[in-house]
């Protein structure tokens, strides 16, 4: 009995074990590698996290930037209550825009992953969205993936 759990990890957190990726033979060896899949994305994701802020802190140049900072001044001028807009706000605007998309597009990537594909497709980004509490604004404008329609 303890040579078949050998391989079996102390705590979901262990980091010596090495699952199956071929067929789990039981239930809950299936659960556990999902559990360990879903942790090992969380791990990556707070390290991504933590040195998204690294980077923010040792910024000094923020003139390079991967959105146009006239075009979200631009969309933050649409609304009537907005009179004047500080230099910085649209670069941090920027950034922060910058920081969902890489947040969303993780998550869908996650997802696309988990069903075996290299392509991330429309219904990634839907699944993120419907899976994360923070997307839940966005659940109305993105169609929903039942029924295989193209939405």
């Amino acid at each position: 009995m303890d040579q078949q759990n050998h391989n079996m990890p102390q705590s979901i957190g262990d980091t010596g074990f090495v699952p199956n990726l071929v067929a789990a033979a039981t239930p809950y060896q299936a659960t556990y590698h999902h559990l360990y899949h879903q942790q090992q994305k969380q791990q990556q994701l707070r390290t991504i996290w933590a040195n998204q802020c690294r980077e923010i802190e040792q910024t000094t140049d923020f003139k390079n930037h991967n959105l146009p900072l006239a075009r979200i001044k631009k969309i933050m001028k649409a609304d009537e209550d907005v009179q004047m807009i500080a230099a910085e706000v649209p670069v941090v605007f920027a950034r922060a825009c910058e920081m969902f998309i890489f947040e969303l597009t993780h998550k869908g990537w996650a997802h696309a992953e988990k069903n075996k594909r290299r392509s991330l497709q429309k219904n990634d980004i839907a699944t993120a969205i419907s899976q994360t509490d923070i997307f839940d604004f966005l659940v109305d404008i993105v169609p929903t993936t039942e029924g295989g329609g193209e939405g």
